[in-house]
């Protein structure tokens, strides 16, 4: 008899951890992203000429893995892409650094071909910081869905992207601010189209998959939840994190939702304001103090939120921690930093990274993650 008891009491705990494992949803789980995740530092030969045109040079001195190699080494689950558009071709070559650093073809940094080519492209800052570990936006895809390919169970990847416009070196003969490097509404859709490119819609979170019936985008969201994680697996989700800015009908937010409110048959969330009918996902950088309370609230309420554990350099310099721990306490479901493995810091005589306990690539999300949650069923 008791052993019947003992074994009733068994089955019925195997189904609540098995109910609760099927219950766990995309916005459940907590990953580490990389701020600017493609960029590489000016090259010894450009040093100089870096640090007259640029102020605060060695916010920029660091450098990130391949993307394929952060995902397989790294823990990393989320990245973030500069994006700059170039649909003739040519518009930043060559970039205004390596005329001033006199750089022949045999002494760049790589080879200025792939400049030249249509295509958006990847890079921080235009003319004095264009090197990265894929220069166009369809090589830093591949190098994601090549890991992916390889690796078809994974939890779902975020790629934040954002949309730049800057010109700085135009009175030093490089791209100027204007018409050429402004985001309009078909350069939007040509984003979509390039990830399309590469991606097959069945590898894609898109705002039509989460958005159910009549309902707005935040209405699905909020009301019936993201997917499943183990639906998910294996996909990518995108958004774009420019400011939401809705006064401004020219800003990149809203010309993207131009005849589409809630992002229907658009391939890139937004980051959007609480309230708005394509707000699901919302970008909030700023975990301390009084914020993370704030992140707390918005995770709670059903939303995909990403901060930030560091600004560089000024968190190794005064070597604090607290923006990683309050980021981690907050709950945003995607903790972004500069410096995911050891040693990145260490020339800056200090030692910090921002990692999960023992390398894990995601964990259960501290304010939202069902009870039954393990960290050990999200590998």
């Amino acid at each position: 008899m008791l052993g019947s008891l003992a074994s009733a009491s068994f089955m019925l705990f195997a189904q609540s951890a098995l109910a609760s494992k099927s219950e766990i949803r995309f916005n459940h789980i907590q990953v580490i992203g990389t701020h600017n995740s493609y960029h590489r530092e000016v090259s010894l030969a450009e040093r100089a000429v870096f640090e007259k045109y640029v102020s605060s040079p060695e916010d920029y001195y660091y450098s990130q893995a391949e993307l394929d190699k952060q995902l397989e080494y790294q823990s990393v689950r989320s990245f973030e892409l500069d994006l700059h558009s170039d649909e003739k071709g040519g518009l930043y070559y060559p970039p205004v650094i390596w005329t001033l650093s006199n750089l022949t073809n045999a002494t760049t940094p790589y080879n200025g071909d792939i400049l030249k080519k249509p295509g958006i492209k990847v890079f921080h800052v235009t003319d004095f910081d264009p090197d990265a570990v894929c220069h166009t936006f369809i090589d830093c895809l591949k190098q994601l869905k090549s890991w992916s390919d390889a690796n078809p169970k994974h939890v779902p990847i975020t790629v934040d992207l954002e949309l730049k416009t800057d010109a700085p070196a135009c009175q030093l003969g490089g791209a100027c601010p204007g018409e050429a490097t402004n985001w309009t509404l078909p350069r939007l859709l040509n984003v979509d189209a390039e990830i399309l490119s590469v991606f097959p819609k069945k590898q894609l979170i898109r705002p039509d998959d989460v958005r159910k019936g009549n309902l707005t985008l935040e209405q699905s969201i909020l009301q019936h939840g993201w997917p499943l994680l183990n639906d998910i697996r294996g996909r990518f989700m995108f958004y774009f994190d420019n400011d939401p800015m809705p006064s401004d009908a020219n800003s990149p937010r809203q010309l993207y939702l131009s005849g589409a409110p809630s992002l229907e048959n658009r391939t890139v969330f937004t980051n959007a304001l609480e309230g708005s009918p394509d707000a699901a996902f919302i970008k909030h950088n700023e975990p301390r103090g009084n914020d993370t309370a704030e992140i707390q609230r918005l995770v709670k309420k059903g939303y995909l939120v990403r901060t930030r554990a560091d600004v560089p350099m000024d968190t190794v310099l005064n070597r604090t921690t607290e923006m990683r721990d309050r980021a981690f306490e907050s709950g945003a479901q995607i903790v972004s930093t500069d410096f995911p493995v050891w040693g990145m810091s260490a020339r800056w005589g200090w030692d910090y990274a921002v990692r999960l306990d023992g390398g894990k690539v995601a964990r259960c999300n501290p304010v939202v993650a069902p009870k039954g949650c393990k960290d050990s069923d999200l590998v």
